[in-house]
């Protein structure tokens, strides 16, 4: 329903962020005309358990209906959550390095439980992990050190853990950065990288996690260029790396832009949004809380339709119920995991 006529109608093929830890009159009124699918929270937006639960209430108010808000909670480096009110964690890479693959894999995904649990407490249903990127010598420091492994299988395993641990939280995974990310020595929140790898290589290797990986609701794409398959624009702005998504990789999931408002695109926000959508991007997430940037997304992004309305319908019917555990005991079990490691 449109929460502005009392029709029937899809929501908008966006997400926005907001502005600060609780909704101004006029942003609240922004958001129900823009109606947009989902939310995204940032640091700027958490405070308290009970002051995020209020607002995560009122963003899903503002569209008459129960939208998916996401949050980016990967543990470490990236974590919008932190102590006391919330468990702390060191980044992913050397985490896993801890423990042998199959107890690195038991370790995320109660690593992941406990994340997931800590968020639909909050109203927080659809974290941005995994990560299917795989850590290179080169990788770009803000990403590297986020990633599972240095190897295709490894990230494999280990983000398959992680959608497992999330699911039992109750909270939906986004697969991210497909295609591949790893093989970037910079960082596209700042600038556009470029992969050099030939096709058979990325094809054997970057890609591989994503296939293996392509039954997930949700992923979202990478701003980066691979001129092995097309040297002019990156994923977000590909119809043939979009193709390549959907066809070679097989991810017939809901497919979103990574932040429309990085630094590695450029052009006018309304350019950027419909150069994301023609290439076949099904949503445009944006998440700076800027009104006039989210204004410009609004009068271009369509309401959700055909094939993008069915991925987005099947990603939500994905969402599941918090599966109980006991937090200290787990992060016990977790120690227990690296002590058996250590011994070996």
């Amino acid at each position: 329903m449109h929460p502005g006529d009392g029709t029937m109608s899809a929501a908008r093929a966006a997400i926005f962020g907001c502005t600060g830890p609780v909704l101004e009159a006029d942003e609240r009124a922004f958001l129900r005309e823009a109606d947009p699918w989902g939310f995204i929270l940032f640091a700027r937006n958490l405070e308290t358990p009970e002051q995020i639960r209020a607002l995560t209430s009122e963003l899903r108010a503002t569209v008459g209906r129960n939208a998916p808000i996401l949050i980016d909670q990967e543990g470490g480096r990236v974590a919008r959550l932190l102590p006391p009110h919330w468990t702390g964690w060191e980044d992913a890479l050397p985490f896993v390095a801890r423990f042998s693959p199959e107890a690195g894999a038991e370790a995320m995904r109660l690593r992941y439980h406990v994340i997931g649990t800590e968020l639909r407490a909050l109203g927080i249903d659809v974290n941005c992990a995994p990560m299917a990127d795989i850590a290179q010598p080169d990788t770009h420091p803000v990403v590297r050190t986020r990633c599972y492994g240095t190897d295709a299988g490894t990230v494999a395993q280990m983000a398959r853990a992680v959608t497992e641990g999330l699911a039992l939280g109750g909270v939906l995974p986004i697969l991210k950065h497909i295609p591949g990310h790893g093989r970037t020595d910079l960082d596209s929140h700042a600038d556009l990288p470029v992969v050099h790898a030939d096709a058979v290589t990325l094809n054997a290797e970057d890609f591989a996690p994503f296939r293996d990986l392509a039954d997930l609701p949700m992923a979202m794409t990478a701003h980066v260029v691979y001129p092995a398959h097309d040297a002019e624009n990156c994923a977000t702005w590909s119809p043939k790396m979009i193709s390549l998504i959907r066809e070679t990789i097989g991810f017939d999931g809901l497919l979103m832009s990574d932040d429309i408002s990085m630094h590695a695109l450029t052009g006018t926000m309304d350019v950027r949004v419909s150069k994301a959508l023609d290439a076949g991007c099904d949503i445009i997430l944006h998440c700076n809380g800027e009104r006039d940037e989210m204004a410009a997304i609004a009068a271009v992004a369509p309401r959700l339709e055909g094939d993008a309305l069915r991925r987005a319908e099947a990603a939500l019917a994905a969402r599941t119920e918090v599966q109980p555990i006991d937090v200290p005991a787990t992060l016990a079990r977790i120690e227990d995991l690296k002590e058996a490691a250590h011994a070996r």
